[in-house]
């Protein structure tokens, strides 16, 4: 679904991302471990067409999204949930979701897949007409993902979820990151908490100063005693 390769990104003389090379195949979830500063949110902002990159490749179903504006990266099927939740204040929670939907012309679908969003986060339903900026930090993490879904994705990149939440929110935000998954969606999880995010992972790759430095199955990396000392706390 995926293919990064050999992504180089500037910020003015700063290299922020060097040579970097990996793919997520359709289906998975795949982990993008790593340190604050790592490199992992420039990678997604990559992908979705907020930074150009200053060489390499980026391409989805096998066509270059490089140069590709974000609205038609959107329109394609790559929708992202940012770190730090980015709900729009002002707006209640369903002009938020409906915001998810904004290219999409299909209005029976969008009211199956809003249905859809709501058997997800019933809270959400329950909040319909709230201002988002006065919903707790887990339910604006809540909304932001459910924004994205409306998009209708075939892949989805998740930038820091648990960033912020109490533990209970936390497992209830991976219970449906696992849920999205098993409908079909291909998701690439950036993710400080190391350990959660490789549990519900396929594979795994770890960034270090802009460059991949470990890669391998979810469990390899779980079991891998370097890994556990440097990232999982072990």
């Amino acid at each position: 679904m995926l293919k990064i390769e050999d992504v180089v990104v500037h910020y003015g003389v700063i290299e922020a991302i060097k040579r970097v090379t990996f793919e997520v195949n359709k289906g998975e979830i795949v982990s993008l471990i790593g340190a604050n500063g790592a490199g992992k949110t420039t990678i997604l902002n990559s992908i979705s067409g907020l930074i150009q990159p200053t060489s390499g490749e980026i391409r989805y179903k096998n066509k270059p999204i490089i140069k590709t504006s974000t609205r038609d990266i959107v329109a394609a099927g790559i929708s992202q949930v940012p770190e730090g939740r980015r709900v729009f204040n002002g707006m209640s929670v369903k002009e938020n979701l409906e915001m998810g939907a904004f290219l999409r012309k299909d209005r029976a679908e969008i009211q199956k897949d809003l249905e859809r969003v709501y058997e997800s986060f019933p809270i959400l339903k329950e909040r319909l007409n709230q201002d988002a900026q006065t919903l707790s930090g887990g339910e604006q993490q809540m909304l932001a993902m459910g924004r994205a879904l409306l998009s209708n994705p075939e892949v989805l990149l998740l930038d820091e979820p648990s960033m912020g939440l109490a533990p209970l929110f936390i497992k209830e935000i991976f219970n449906i990151i696992e849920e999205i998954s098993e409908r079909g969606t291909t998701i690439l999880l950036v993710e400080q908490n190391a350990t959660i995010a490789l549990e519900i992972s396929d594979r795994g790759y770890v960034i270090e100063t802009g460059k991949i430095v470990a890669s391998g199955s979810a469990q390899e990396l779980l079991d891998s005693d370097e890994i556990q000392k440097a990232y999982l706390g072990g």
